[in-house]
Formats: C-alpha cells, sequence, structure tokens
C-alpha cells in the first residue's frame, strides 16, 4: 500500500500547489460529482449560487477556490467547497505525552480514502499539519504542534417537519438557510483561520466559540495540557462548550425534536450515533496500535478517514478507507505518521 503523501506548501494556501497536484485534484472532483444523481448538472447550476454566498460571507479563502476552479476548468469546484455531506466520530482523551483526538470521517464519495493527504501548512501562528485533499481549500483536520489540535463533525439538521415524506424537503431549505446568510463564515474557513492565526488553545476556543458561521457545526478542540479537551457546539451565532465526555458523532448533547442527527452507517439516526459513540468512548484514555479502534459500528462502509494527533508533541497518524462492497470499509492506504516539531526549518517534506 502506498502511504498518505507529505506535501509541504510554503505559502499555506491550497491553490499555491493545485497545478502540480491537478490530476489528484480533478480526481477528488470526479469522485464527488460521480456519485452525486445529475452531479455536472448541478455543478453547473449550483457553482454560480455558491460563488456569490462565498463571497458574501467574508472568507478569505474565496479567491483561493477561484484559483482552484480556474485551473481545473471543470464545473463543479464552487459547488463542492459548499457542500457538507459528511459524517464522523470523534474523541478527545488522555495519553501519557498529552491530550489525543481520535477522528474518523465518513463520506459516501468512493475514492477519497485513496486520494487523502497531509499539507504542511503555516500562518502567523505557526505550522499545522492539514489532513486533507487536493485542491480543497478548507481544514477539517488539523494539528499544530505546541499549540492544539481540532477536527469538525457535522450538526445535525434543523428539522421544519415530522413526517419522513418532508424529509427532502428540510434537506433543501437547511441548504439554502446556510447559502442565504451575509458575514458567516463556512466552518472549514474558520478553523483554517484558528490554526493559521491563533497561537493558543485559549485563542482558539474564544475563536470557535464568538465567529458566526454559516451553518451549525461541531469542533472538537485539545490543546497542551492535561484535560485541555473541549466540544463547542455551534450554531450560527450561539454555543455551547462542553468539557467533560469529550466524545461525539452527529448530534446534540441536548437531544431535541427539532434537530435531526446525521448518520453514517446502519440504523436510524438517532440510535446510530449513540452506539457509534458509545463505541469510541470505550478507548477513552487507552492507548491503540495500527488504529484498533477503527472498528464497526465506528467503521462503516462510507468512512475515507482515520486520523489520531497529540499537538504536544505534533505527532499526527493519518490512513485512508475505502468501501469493501460487504457493507464496511478496508484500510487503502498504509498507515502514515508524520511529526512536526515547532523548532522545525520550513524546508519541504515528502
Amino acid at each position: 500500500m502506498k502511504s498518505v503523501k507529505l506535501i509541504d506548501v510554503s505559502d499555506g494556501a491550497a491553490s499555491g500547489h493545485v497545478r502540480r497536484r491537478e490530476a489528484e485534484a480533478l480526481a477528488v472532483r470526479d469522485a464527488c460529482l460521480g456519485w452525486l444523481p445529475l452531479g455536472g448538472v448541478l455543478a453547473r447550476l449550483a457553482d454560480p449560487v455558491v460563488r456569490v454566498w462565498m463571497k458574501r460571507s467574508g472568507t478569505a479563502y474565496a479567491a483561493e477556490i477561484d484559483v482552484v476552479a480556474r485551473t481545473l476548468k471543470k464545473p463543479g469546484i464552487w459547488l463542492l467547497h459548499g457542500a457538507y455531506l459528511f459524517g464522523c466520530t470523534a474523541l478527545g482523551d488522555e495519553s501519557e505525552k498529552g491530550p489525543r483526538l481520535r477522528r474518523t470521517l465518513d463520506w459516501p464519495f468512493p475514492g477519497l480514502g485513496r486520494l487523502v493527504e497531509v499539507r504542511r501548512q503555516r500562518g502567523a501562528g505557526g505550522e499545522f499539519l492539514n489532513v486533507t485533499w487536493p485542491g480543497f481549500v478548507g481544514v477539517l483536520t488539523a494539528v499544530a504542534p505546541g499549540r492544539f489540535a481540532a477536527s469538525i463533525n457535522q450538526a445535525p439538521m434543523r428539522r421544519r417537519w415530522r413526517s419522513s415524506m418532508l424529509l427532502w424537503l428540510d434537506y433543501a431549505l437547511n441548504a439554502l438557510h446556510g447559502l442565504r446568510g451575509r458575514g458567516r463564515l463556512p466552518p472549514e474557513h474558520l478553523l483554517r483561520q484558528v490554526f493559521e492565526a491563533c497561537t493558543s488553545f485559549d485563542e482558539a476556543r474564544r475563536l470557535l466559540e464568538s465567529t458566526p458561521v454559516a451553518r451549525p457545526v461541531l469542533f472538537l478542540l485539545v490543546g497542551t495540557e492535561p484535560c485541555e479537551r473541549i466540544v463547542i457546539e455551534r450554531e450560527e451565532r450561539s454555543a455551547r462548550t462542553y468539557r467533560d465526555e469529550t466524545v461525539f458523532a452527529n448530534d446534540w448533547r441536548g437531544r431535541s425534536h427539532r434537530w435531526r442527527p446525521r448518520a453514517c452507517g446502519d440504523g436510524a439516526p438517532v440510535e446510530n450515533n449513540i452506539r457509534r459513540r458509545t463505541a469510541l468512548a470505550a478507548w477513552t484514555d487507552r492507548d491503540a496500535d495500527h488504529f484498533e479502534w477503527v472498528t464497526s459500528p465506528v467503521l462503516n462502509a462510507c468512512t475515507r478517514l482515520s486520523v489520531e494527533m497529540c499537538p504536544a508533541t505534533g505527532a499526527l497518524t493519518v490512513a485512508g478507507w475505502e468501501a469493501d462492497g460487504q457493507g464496511s470499509a478496508a484500510r487503502v492506504t498504509a498507515i502514515t505518521s508524520c511529526h512536526l516539531e515547532r523548532s522545525e526549518a520550513s524546508n519541504p517534506s515528502y
């Protein structure tokens, strides 16, 4: 199996290396749009809408997406930067070396497990390792040595009707609600801003709690000192922060009939989330080699990524996964470890 690529990006921008990773970025696009019904048609219709929304949101990264879109010369780049179709299971716990973050990312798009990369980026706050895909501008999973590590889970969806027959309308209205806002950042752009600018766990926490976001989101943030572990539940302009039981899937801690959990895998969303959260919680404060904690129900047919991160040491371990055709997933990359010291020189690493 091939290792996950470690790529140095000297200016921190996704657009800065898309030309040398053009084939892989196009493969990411094709994998995502190929899964969506009428993906090509949807891309042409949605790209102009998402482009306008991104510029209204106030993100500092709209110009980068524009460079990626112009480089790849295919519709759908703006649409995919506005997509939010993933589930996750995440745990913050303690290790001998400091707080640790473990997470899986479940995405229905086949091929993303093979195409994952680790991008070495930097900003005014320091360097960080971003687990991502070629051409993607935001941050979903990253570690900054000596500062913090963080990840995004998709939050539950607002329910306007209880009838399952109107579920499709809930999906559409939630998407439109996110695109209608102004001055609210996409969560993955806020997380990148945090890694680029913040120099401490507390500074990152304040920014994640207070910055308006375009859609509800769940953040897991861990620092370098014992018990620096929090879950931040975000709605567009409000936040709830929890310091205990820092394990979650795709639901609020205080469940409400007004919200429908997201889920990947078998069963109803509420029960699915409980099973995944309970299974991962069983690994709290337990060491595991070779991603032993990535088992059913945390592992499912949509699992594309598993990550362990420890900001106290700057260590990151990552692997890509794809559906195995039997209702689960199998690892398709070697288990790849990266280590980044705060004092390291900024020479490219591959």
